[in-house]
């Protein structure tokens, strides 16, 4: 194992924070794993424990076939911005911006560097390709704050990777996947593994977020260059490990576990591992999901637990303001499944309170909320 140390620029004056990436294995083919890039959503880093554990033992038993990188803590920023003991790890405190939005697009200036130079040779292409990116995150210009220096080192590390895995987690959630439609083949026997309830693919989720950034370059170049070899290289998903008090140590092993299996299917890892359960969930487009909101201040009740099958007018949880007394119930607007509820109790504006994955589009533009 080796563990690689970063220091992020601009620090405050008399302090210093530092990334730890630990790196195993040895071969061409890379995995890369990072978790808690929100910084308050710990079961990522919880089953980041497990995987570190495991990958020790399985690099002495020799038995990586390739370069496993594990980015346990992908936040040092956010891990220390608390607030009156609550844990603010979303948002950075200087600027307000999300942590996982707005990361380098690769696509232009690859495009850019790389014409001219792509042939018939998919592997030569996808070498080229992945220099070039590591070129242009050199080129980019000097961090103008200690996230965008951030960001710059986490790209480093993803872009060359075959397998991008971004571990996070929901408020209160069921097990869910992001992905691009077009890697959902590949993506699949991991939801599997994961008995995932819910799979939301789209191209273009809104916000540039760390997955579409790794994976999305790809699919560009071999629009922007038909004529030549360019496959998706970068198989990229967001994991959503349930919800954010879910760190129990069983359950992340288990996790760990099957992160592992699927390393071992796409051939990172040698020996023995159970195949990957043949039956997954439906896969639907993060564009029919819907977002429901509170009509007005008040105390929220649910009327539905996560997981939840619904149709069309089903409630999905109440609304009572304590003064006025005004009452709403807030029902389905799609059949799919509930995956995701808000851990406040108290409606607020602009907040949404519960996420349902339906199999039809009724949305548009950005997918993604901040």
């Amino acid at each position: 194992m080796q563990h690689i140390q970063h220091v992020l620029p601009w620090s405050a004056s008399g302090t210093e924070r530092t990334l730890s990436v630990f790196r195993f294995g040895a071969g061409p083919r890379k995995a890369y794993i990072q978790a808690s890039l929100h910084a308050d959503e710990l079961p990522g880093m919880r089953v980041a424990v497990e995987l570190k554990r495991r990958l020790r033992e399985l690099e002495a038993q020799g038995r990586l076939d390739g370069v496993i990188e594990l980015v346990p803590m992908a936040n040092p920023i956010g891990i220390g911005q608390m607030f009156q003991a609550t844990h603010q790890g979303r948002f950075e405190f200087n600027s307000g911006k999300n942590f996982n939005r707005d990361f380098p697009a690769l696509g232009a200036a690859v495009a850019e560097r790389v014409a001219g130079q792509l042939g018939s040779d998919a592997e030569a292409n996808v070498t080229l390709i992945r220099e070039t990116m590591v070129e242009a995150l050199n080129h980019l210009p000097d961090p103008a704050s200690e996230l965008d220096g951030l960001r710059v080192l986490l790209m480093q590390h993803a872009c060359t990777a075959d397998v991008v895995l971004d571990l996070h987690c929901d408020f209160e959630s069921i097990m869910l996947l992001y992905a691009l439609p077009q890697n959902w083949p590949r993506v699949r026997s991991l939801a599997a593994r994961l008995a995932a309830g819910a799979v939301l693919l789209a191209e273009d989720a809104g916000g540039n977020a760390f997955d579409e950034a790794c994976a999305v370059p790809w699919l560009h170049l071999a629009e922007r260059f038909p004529q030549a070899n360019i496959p998706l290289a970068c198989v990229a998903t967001t994991v959503e490990l349930r919800g954010m008090l879910d760190t129990e140590g069983d359950t992340c092993a288990l996790n760990a576990e099957q992160i592992l299996g699927y390393l071992a299917e796409v051939g990172l890892i040698s020996g023995d591992w159970p195949a990957a359960p043949a039956e997954c969930c439906e896969a639907t487009p993060f564009a029919g999901a819907q977002y429901a909101y509170a009509p007005h201040p008040g105390v929220v009740s649910f009327l539905q637990p996560v997981g939840a099958r619904v149709k069309v007018g089903d409630p999905l949880f109440e609304v009572l303001d304590p003064l006025t007394d005004r009452h709403s119930v807030v029902s389905a607007s799609t059949d799919g499944i509930l995956y995701a509820r808000e851990r406040l109790r108290f409606a607020q504006p602009g907040l949404w309170l519960a996420k349902v994955a339906g199999s039809t589009p009724i949305r548009q533009g950005r997918l993604l909320s901040d």
